[in-house]
């Protein structure tokens, strides 16, 4: 949720990001009508804070009459101070309900892009980073996709998923399960030695921990809700991760907070069909390993290339081929300042699959939290928090099967093996 210091104080850029968001200009003029109520709500405040001074400074007054025994002034002063109380009640309603519709249309507001945001509307305008310029994998001529692989070798299933669940749910047997497996332990060790602390949180999140990192109300559609119960499954460690510090005040010593944690994801991905989601390319429930940093505003973009190269360095290890992409404008999440988009070439496929998502939200999603460091002035100010995929499972698993397949079985990437326990399919 964008502060309202930001909105009045560099509206200007706030409109030039919001128009590489492409959004449309009634949501742009959202703008101005948030400053007039911020405006009417101050005046309120204002009036609100000079009635509960007058109310104290009569009571004061009644207590010092009393003393006196001038009976007759005390009751003057009492009607005075009856008349202020139900002035303060009607001041406090409309000053709440004021402050409720800000709050509203604040949190339909995305956030404000970085300056290096590039414009653009679609995916095919997000920018190239880094390109691959190493070779790609060249495969045999029999070269099969990866849902076909696993048929072969016996390593997933789509089909018992739907006996058991539904479309989008593979079920991983044996040697798949186990690469599945050797790839959380893998990503996590390399978190860890990186310096994150591993967290095994909830998979089920209360609605001011979906709201608090900005999966509500812009995602409502997207999660799986338990109606009797009022919860959500969580589409990514993110949200629980990120919400361990809601309404918290941290020193500023302890900055930057490093945390990872693996857990199954559950995403709706409504109208998800056709040859784009074939096999692993896109599933309701998959396994993914997601690093969290709360950092200091001062050092949030340092952290963030930080982030970009652990995920790249696993991509390297891996031995798969990769691009980073800059989203531009138009194809950047709700909440995020700056993203970059990592993607692994699916060589039976030919195409590039999206592996990663490593953002920094600025103070965006501490501002609905309410997450502040206390600095050293002594003053609480809100954080700034960071997340990226390192790395989720389901395309690195399609990537690896199709890209190490031989005429004789897949190939396991050596740094696995230590976890797979064999070097072959």
């Amino acid at each position: 949720m964008l502060e309202i210091g930001i909105i009045r104080n560099q509206k200007e850029r706030v409109v030039e990001g919001y128009h590489k968001r492409n959004l449309p200009e009634t949501a742009i003029q959202e703008l101005d009508v948030i400053i007039s109520l911020d405006d009417e709500r101050k005046s309120v405040q204002t009036s609100l804070d000079a009635t509960l001074a007058e109310s104290n400074a009569l009571s004061k007054e009644i207590g010092d009459l009393f003393k006196a025994g001038k009976a007759n002034e005390v009751a003057e002063k009492k009607e005075k101070v009856a008349a202020l109380k139900e002035m303060t009640k009607e001041l406090e309603t409309k000053h709440k309900e004021i402050k409720d519709r800000i709050e509203e249309k604040l949190l339909s507001l995305p956030n404000v892009p970085h300056s290096s945001v590039p414009k653009g509307k679609t995916p095919e305008e997000n920018e190239v980073f880094k390109a691959w310029d190493k070779s790609f994998p060249s495969l045999h001529a029999d070269a099969l996709p990866h849902w076909e692989l696993a048929e072969k070798y016996d390593l997933f299933s789509l089909s018992l998923g739907v006996q058991l669940t539904g479309s989008g749910f593979p079920v991983y047997k044996g040697k798949g399960a186990k690469l599945q497996r050797a790839l959380i332990s893998f990503f996590l060790d390399e978190a860890t030695n990186a310096g994150f602390q591993e967290i095994i949180p909830p998979l089920l999140v209360n609605r001011h921990s979906a709201r608090g990192t900005g999966q509500l109300p812009d995602k409502e559609g997207q999660m799986y809700y338990c109606e009797k119960d009022d919860l959500y499954l969580i589409p990514t460690a993110e949200v629980p991760v990120t919400n361990l510090y809601r309404e918290a005040v941290v020193p500023v010593e302890s900055l930057p907070i490093k945390m990872t944690g693996y857990t199954p994801c559950f995403r709706r991905e409504a109208g998800s069909y056709g040859a784009d989601v074939k096999g692993l390319n896109r599933v309701h429930q998959f396994d993914k390993v997601e690093i969290v940093v709360i950092e200091h505003p001062d050092k949030s973009y340092d952290t963030l290339m930080s982030m970009v190269q652990h995920v790249e360095g696993l991509l390297e290890k891996l031995e798969l081929p990769y691009r980073i992409l800059r989203l531009c404008g138009g194809d950047m999440g709700f909440n995020s300042a700056l993203t970059f988009d990592f993607e692994v070439f699916s060589a039976a496929q030919q195409k590039w699959l999206e592996v990663s998502s490593v953002s920094n939200f600025e103070s965006f999603q501490a501002n609905r939290m309410t997450l502040r460091y206390k600095d050293t002035d002594g003053k609480n100010k809100l954080a700034h928090t960071l997340n990226g995929s390192a790395l989720a499972l389901a395309r690195i698993v399609a990537s690896l099967l199709e890209n190490n397949q031989t005429t004789d079985g897949i190939v396991i990437p050596e740094v696995l093996r230590r976890y797979t326990g064999f070097d072959k399919i």
